[in-house]
């Protein structure tokens, strides 16, 4: 008898456990871009504190980081400053070479210092002022700035394309398509965490053909591999964790921006810039020259 009920029992456990596997997928199954954006909109805060914030200044350390084709870490200090659709990030370290970077977005025109000694760009540098649309399109940065584009996608006329939950680092996370108004050679997917629903990371990713040549059998499988053989590939990630919740808006105080080229010829360049937050501060006067290079 006792052994009927251990087995009934077992039975009604794994007959639980099926429903609730079923609900989870079917629930996952139901998830919309739509969902997703409401849902994302909330963890910020609520409508009335998101519509508040008119401007915000983000203070931090920022540690640069050589990962990939060359060596080193050297600390300095992070600033972004927005305000509407305007923009400035300056990620700065004390090298006699290299001061960092600093892209700026007046709300139209986008601009990238040159921040090497013999007044030259960084291979990061070059690429975002070829390929704007991160600063263009407000992304850079996620919640951070008031410039993110999800804050009011309809009037950017953004689209969001749902791709379903994918396992990234080990971690199940929300992966959204990004599709801005105007054409762009980028790659962009969001990633939000399935419990909270915060923006977590960004992935943008483009690959250039150089020099691109026609097999001279005009075989289509060959002029594939050319033009594989002949493509720059790039790769920014940024990421953002250790939530904080200052003036009703939760904003991550943890980024980590990640730049990666490689070359047609197989040299590649990675570097890193983690920044930890110091403060955050909303609604502050902001001097319109920190949108203008100086």
């Amino acid at each position: 008898m006792k052994l009927g009920m251990f087995l009934r029992s077992l039975a009604l456990g794994i007959s639980i456990l099926a429903l609730l596997s079923s609900g989870t997928v079917f629930s996952e199954e139901k998830v919309t871009a739509e969902d997703l954006l409401g849902r994302h909109l909330d963890s910020v805060g609520p409508a009335a504190a998101r519509a508040a914030a008119k401007s915000r200044v983000f203070e931090g350390t920022a540690s640069y980081r050589i990962l990939v084709g060359g060596s080193g870490r050297i600390d300095g200090k992070a600033v972004l400053v927005s305000e509407g659709r305007r923009f400035h990030l300056m990620l700065k370290i004390n090298a006699p070479q290299y001061t960092g970077e600093r892209f700026v977005c007046d709300g139209n025109k986008t601009s990238v210092a040159a921040t090497y000694m013999d007044k030259t760009r960084s291979e990061f540098g070059e690429f975002l002022r070829a390929e704007d649309l991160p600063l263009r399109e407000g992304l850079l940065g996620g919640v951070l700035s008031t410039t993110w584009p999800l804050l009011e996608l309809e009037a950017r006329k953004g689209k969001l394309h749902y791709q379903g939950l994918k396992k990234v680092d080990g971690v199940d996370l929300y992966t959204i398509a990004y599709q801005p108004k105007k054409g762009t050679d980028l790659s962009i997917t969001l990633f939000f965490d399935p419990q909270t629903f915060h923006h977590v990371r960004t992935l943008y990713t483009a690959g250039i053909n150089v020099g691109l040549g026609m097999a001279a059998s005009g075989d289509r499988a060959e002029e594939t591999a050319s033009a594989r053989q002949n493509q720059t590939r790039y790769r920014i990630e940024e990421s953002f964790s250790d939530f904080k919740t200052v003036d009703g808006l939760t904003l991550p105080n943890h980024y980590d921006l990640r730049f990666e080229e490689e070359l047609q010829n197989g040299f590649t360049k990675k570097v890193d810039w983690e920044v930890t937050g110091g403060r955050v501060l909303n609604n502050v006067p902001v001097d319109a020259r920190n949108f203008q290079l100086q």
